[in-house]
């Protein structure tokens, strides 16, 4: 069973120029058609239109009944499962990798068991941060600074709030 939705829209109260065309009904009638192929561009398709009450607001404490006209459309809903198109990916290739597309080994798949990393790794490659004694000094005064820094700030912050406090 197919679904719709809706969408309903009011109907023009002005007339629209256009080229050739003249007079208040044409008008009217240019501005509902333009309306109407503007909405079909999208999909929608007209049903029909219809004038309902609208009760408003009138002064402070009383009501008044509107009647508006509105045009109604409609359209095929598009599902999850409908507007969903999987694409098929194609199947992976069974080919074992040849040693020419192979990727080399790692650091880690060189060394053997029982072997010193340090003797495998590479010449050029820079010591461990962990392992030089400045990296844990600098660490070390860093904290310390810190920590007066954020004296400093608070002692600031006391001032500043006697000062604004002396002022009351």
């Amino acid at each position: 069973m197919p679904r719709y939705e809706y969408k309903v829209v009011p109907a023009p109260t002005k007339g629209l120029k256009g080229k050739g065309v003249k007079g208040p009904e044409a008008r009217f009638s240019h501005a509902l058609q333009e309306l109407m192929n503007g909405l079909s561009g999208y999909g929608w398709e007209y049903q029909r239109a219809e004038t309902l009450p609208s009760v408003e607001r009138s002064g402070l404490t009383s009501t008044t009944t509107e009647w508006r006209n509105v045009l109604v459309f409609r359209r095929l809903r598009e599902t999850g499962a409908e507007a969903f198109a999987p694409e098929l990916l194609p199947p992976p290739d069974q080919t074992p990798p040849t040693p020419q597309n192979a990727a080399p080994p790692s650091l880690a798949e060189a060394a053997k068991p029982g072997d010193d990393p340090a003797e495998n790794a590479p010449p050029d490659s820079p010591p461990d941060e962990a392992e030089t004694p400045e990296h844990s000094a600098e660490n070390d005064s860093d904290h310390e600074d810190n920590g007066v820094e954020e004296t400093r700030d608070e002692k600031n912050l006391s001032v500043s709030l006697k000062t604004l406090l002396s002022f009351r």
